[in-house]
């Protein structure tokens, strides 16, 4: 497989990436770990969910798609150091849970941490623009994380142009970790 550099961020990953939102809603399991493996045997490489996936199913929190990643690589250790690990932050519900404050971003890479059992994330997301947090307040915390070793680079999701720009402009003004990458909602069903 084509594995190559993801813009900036230090990370490489094949152009192909697994998106976890359904682990926990029409995925169990047992076929999680058969479509897992299937995808890094097959040389692919990146894993995408998100601390919220799949709350929306009756019964669900959040969290769920993190836990079976999680299952599956305490299953088989060696498959960490096989994988680019994207999760994001921000949506989740709970007293800590929602936004980008440091308070929240804080908590939500422990949850996600201990959910994935692992010590790191490799790409950690904003999964969308919080107009109630400064941005340097934000990326200060991610700074934080990435010194602690927590996390190895950051990006958005569902930005908007004004927010990155000034996510980006932020992070040069005050030499803090920039947004290495970009999630858009785009696919066959969200053209816009």
């Amino acid at each position: 497989m084509n594995i190559r550099p993801l813009g900036r961020s230090g990370l490489r990953i094949a152009p192909v990436v697994f998106g976890a939102n359904v682990f926990g809603w029409t995925v169990d399991q047992p076929t999680a770990k058969r479509l897992l493996d299937r995808f890094v045997d097959g040389g692919l490489n990146a894993i995408d969910t998100a601390d919220v996936y799949s709350r929306w199913v009756t019964g669900n929190k959040g969290g769920e798609s993190e836990t079976m990643i999680g299952h599956w690589l305490k299953a088989s250790p060696a498959r960490r150091e096989e994988v680019v690990l994207i999760t994001k932050v921000g949506m989740a519900t709970g007293p800590d849970g929602k936004g980008l404050s440091a308070r929240s971003i804080a908590a939500g890479v422990e949850a996600s941490l201990r959910r994935l059992q692992t010590d790191r994330i490799d790409l950690y997301l904003s999964h969308k623009p919080d107009t109630a947090t400064p941005i340097e307040e934000t990326l200060r915390a991610y700074e934080a994380l990435i010194h602690a070793g927590k996390v190895r680079a950051i990006g958005s999701s569902n930005a908007t142009v004004p927010s990155l720009r000034e996510a980006l402009d932020t992070a040069a003004a005050s030499k803090l970790p920039r947004y290495e990458v970009e999630q858009p909602e785009y696919n066959l069903c969200e053209r816009g």
